[in-house]
């Protein structure tokens, strides 16, 4: 089929998976990965291919660029002790484990160990597009995993490549590529989101700095191939640099603009990733006999068990090493937290391109058999733990973690709080009228007191859920309900709250002062308080008190407060 046919022919499939999903309550990526092995009965379908260096060089970057620029520092800080380990012995002990499967099934060692490689890591892509239900804590670990865990999963690989095609590996190759990976990987995203600071610092058009974000993953990835590096870990590494000084090196308008268009590219970029899985697995299962049909299934079912195994296992033997923050959670539940980890481990993007990236004269049909295997671990993955991955959180029954909301809580009330205190001092900066300076105290003054409402409405939800909560279990009625203790409505408080200021000065002769001249000066004061604002959520940020998400979300409603002050012709 021609290009634009397949283009085609993708977007229709997005869009037909986009519009169903919703209504038969199925994630997206599993109805899409099922309209790509559905379209693969058709003969001419079948026989579009997924070039290796697609997924490596067009997919992986923006993806990964994507999910490392919403990724919490703080998280990965706080849990790095168990995301290390996760990130590169698990992937070890898993490709070996694979290995050994492979080779009780009758796989030259060869062989097995590069199909090892290819199914090792967990993939980020399908970790974010299927693992939005798990606990936040969870979801931050598991995905700060799958960004960090492909340099050593590629590493494997080009070690298993050079045993197959007879190479000289010797310890200390191994421990040379792996330096080479990791540090000129690191190296190379420091680099290029070094660069791109110096760049952006002097940018202020939208286009320019938003072009300059687009071409860093791919430059960051060329760079790291140059060097021999890992690619996948230059990306990562940039994203996480970019994430942490964007808001000082770009402007309002260009966040708006990239807040936008980079979910809806990765949004389709991951659609088209999952139909053109489900076409990939047809391909190669039509190309196979039929006497190594029912091996290779066994292979791949013997393997996908096998991962899961080792991943439970790998777990149960670090919690040693774990250091525990904050109290410490019941035996229990750490139990059933672990199990909620397992089957969230999917694979997907990477292990296929690792497949299809194995020389086509390895070990006889050895590739065909990498390619069917790796390509039947990523659908049990996707239609087997994707749609089991709500039933086993439900049943882990996690505790509700309100520690975001209270964070941004925490920030919204402080970052209200320190624009009001400076009020004053800013309009005396700015030249603004008393009676601007007014109206916008008691603009501030409405929100902060909204901000309070919201804040304790949500509290006294919590106590009175635990208070249903123990009538219901003590099965007794609770003789207070109703007397005297009303629920605070968050809308009402925040609209008309006991604290009113109605300010106004007869010192400003208003007839000097044009509605033009007071909306300038309002727009003005305005401004400078929301740079006041992103100041003090900046430095909360910096002393650990918010995590980053919460300073994207709240910067993200700062923005767009910003580019409705200065209009659209400057956001354009």
């Amino acid at each position: 089929m021609e290009g634009l046919e397949v283009t085609v022919l993708l977007g229709l499939t997005i869009l037909a998976g986009t519009l169903l999903a919703p209504r038969i309550r199925v994630a997206l990526p599993l109805v899409l990965v099922v309209f790509g092995l559905l379209l693969g009965f058709v003969p001419a379908l079948r026989e579009v291919q997924l070039p290796p260096e697609t997924v490596l060089l067009l997919f992986l970057p923006v993806m990964l660029f994507w999910e490392s620029l919403t990724t919490s520092l703080r998280s990965i800080r706080r849990d790095f002790r168990y995301i290390l380990p996760m990130s590169t012995l698990l992937v070890v002990a898993s490709a070996f484990a694979v290995a050994g499967v492979g080779v009780l099934l009758g796989m030259p060692w060869e062989i097995a160990l590069i199909l090892g490689a290819a199914v090792a890591p967990p993939d980020a892509t399908a970790v974010a597009a299927l693992g939005r239900l798990l606990p936040r804590r969870t979801f931050m670990k598991l995905k700060a995993e799958s960004l960090t865990n492909d340099g050593t999963a590629l590493v494997l690989y080009a070690i298993a490549i050079s045993l197959a095609v007879g190479g000289d590996v010797t310890p200390w190759s191994i421990t040379w590529t792996l330096l080479v990976s990791y540090v000129g990987g690191v190296l190379a995203g420091a680099v290029i989101a070094a660069l791109a600071y110096l760049l952006l610092r002097r940018a202020t058009r939208t286009a320019v700095i938003n072009v300059t974000l687009l071409l860093v993953p791919f430059t960051a990835f060329l760079l790291a191939e140059i060097m021999h590096a890992s690619g996948v870990l230059a990306v990562v590494v940039a994203g996480l640099v970019i994430a942490y000084v964007s808001p000082r090196i770009t402007t309002a308008s260009s966040r708006r603009q990239s807040e936008a268009a980079f979910p809806f590219g990765v949004y389709l970029l991951n659609g088209a990733l999952f139909v053109l899985i489900g076409l990939e697995v047809q391909y190669v299962v039509h190309e196979i006999s039929a006497a190594a049909v029912g091996r290779l299934v066994l292979t791949t079912l013997a393997v996908w068990v096998a991962l899961l195994v080792v991943r439970y296992v790998f777990q149960l033997l670090n919690v040693p090493f774990q250091r525990q923050t904050g109290p410490r959670p019941p035996r229990g539940l750490r139990s059933r937290m672990r199990l909620v980890s397992t089957v969230a481990g999917m694979r997907g993007a990477v292990s296929l391109a690792i497949a299809l990236s194995v020389p086509a004269g390895i070990g006889g049909a050895g590739r065909d058999e990498i390619v069917v295997v790796t390509a039947g671990v990523i659908l049990l993955s996707l239609l087997v733990q994707g749609p089991l991955l709500p039933a086993v959180v439900r049943w882990a029954n996690p505790p509700t973690d309100t520690a975001e909301i209270q964070e941004y809580e925490l920030a919204e009330r402080t970052i209200s709080g320190a624009a009001l205190a400076a009020l004053d001092d800013l309009a005396l900066e700015h030249g603004i009228g008393q009676e601007v300076l007014d109206r916008v105290r008691s603009e501030g003054y409405t929100m902060l007191e909204y901000a309070n409402a919201r804040a304790l409405a949500r509290e006294q939800a919590v106590v009175d859920a635990e208070a249903s909560a123990l009538d219901a279990m003590l099965d007794e009625p609770d003789p207070y309900d109703g007397a005297g203790v009303e629920m605070v409505d968050a809308d009402a408080a925040g609209s008309g709250g006991s604290l009113q200021i109605i300010a106004t000065s007869t010192a400003v002769d208003l007839a000097q002062r044009s509605p033009l001249i007071r909306h300038e000066e309002h727009t003005r004061l305005k401004l400078a308080l929301l740079d006041r604002k992103r100041e003090v959520l900046l430095g909360l940020r910096r002393s650990g008190a918010v995590d980053d998400m919460v300073v994207r979300r709240i910067s993200a409603r700062l923005d767009l407060e910003q580019v409705r002050l200065q209009g659209i012709e400057e956001f354009d």
